[in-house]
């Protein structure tokens, strides 16, 4: 079974409670729910994990590093611009790493810095998304 590292990045505890004209209703324990389910129907086992402290994220990828996690998906919320040392954890670790975003940053405007390390980018599929996310890891070609 594979193992995937779920990260949800800063500002993602207001989820449901801030901004719910462009990410919904749906808090962040809510995601955690749907999360665990579309893992489950997949076959993944995950490990969800946030932190509005970029050194705990960073720390968490090179813990997953060790422990031979097969791969992560990141939401980086606030962390998606201007955060080089958690772009470069992620660009250093062995598994692959899918970028996700409840909503399409692009249509806002904006370019995520994190994604240029990542394997693949989803957005804009909601909550709908990790489940995008987790199918396309089990996907993936296995590591060399």
């Amino acid at each position: 079974m594979p193992k995937v590292l779920i990260v949800h990045g800063a500002g993602m505890n207001m989820r449901g409670k801030a901004q719910i004209e462009i990410f919904g209703t749906m808090t962040l324990p809510q995601y955690d729910e749907h999360i665990r389910r579309y893992a489950s129907e997949l076959g993944i086992e995950v490990e969800i994990f946030h932190s509005n402290i970029e050194g705990e994220v960073i720390n968490k990828f090179y813990e997953a590093h060790e422990r031979g996690v097969d791969a992560a998906i990141i939401n980086p919320a606030g962390y998606s611009i201007g955060y080089p040392a958690l772009t470069a954890a992620i660009a250093q670790v062995r598994f692959p790493t899918i970028e996700l975003h409840i909503s399409n940053p692009a249509r806002r405007g904006r370019d995520s810095e994190t994604a240029r390390a990542c394997c693949g980018v989803v957005t804009g599929f909601g909550v709908f998304g990790y489940y995008v996310a987790l199918r396309g890891i089990k996907e993936l070609p296995a590591p060399k």
